[in-house]
């Protein structure tokens, strides 16, 4: 699991690769000198590494997710409650929304969410 533990630089990396793919490796060359500043090296570089991880796939120049988007934030926010919280969702939320106001559409959804996680 820890596999899909991703930095910062790696995430934004492979969002561009979630939102994009299949996207040919060449033109991920040219997106991340737009929209992270990278050389074509550092790109390269972080999708080895990504590909080595099994996160990405780079196949014929054609770069694809192995890890999904929703996977990683998945992990990622489990590893924050847990390593922040101590693994309490009621801490964490009593946190998140700080007296924050939130819609009764939103505690509506929030209400579905956790009937379908609650064991019965």
């Amino acid at each position: 699991m820890e596999t899909y533990k991703l930095f910062d630089a790696e995430y934004k990396f492979a969002s561009l690769v979630w939102d994009n793919e299949p996207i040919n490796s060449t033109e991920l060359v040219r997106i991340s000198q737009e929209e992270l500043g990278w050389k074509k090296s550092t790109t390269y570089t972080v999708l080895r590494k990504l590909c080595e991880r099994g996160i990405l796939r780079n196949e014929e120049a054609e770069v694809t997710a192995i890890v999904k988007k929703e996977e990683a934030q998945r992990h990622e926010s489990r590893a924050v409650v847990d390593r922040t919280f101590g693994g309490s969702l009621p801490q964490f939320m009593t946190a998140f929304l700080g007296g924050k106001k939130i819609s009764a559409a939103e505690a509506q959804e929030l209400k579905r969410i956790i009937e379908e996680a609650t064991d019965e």
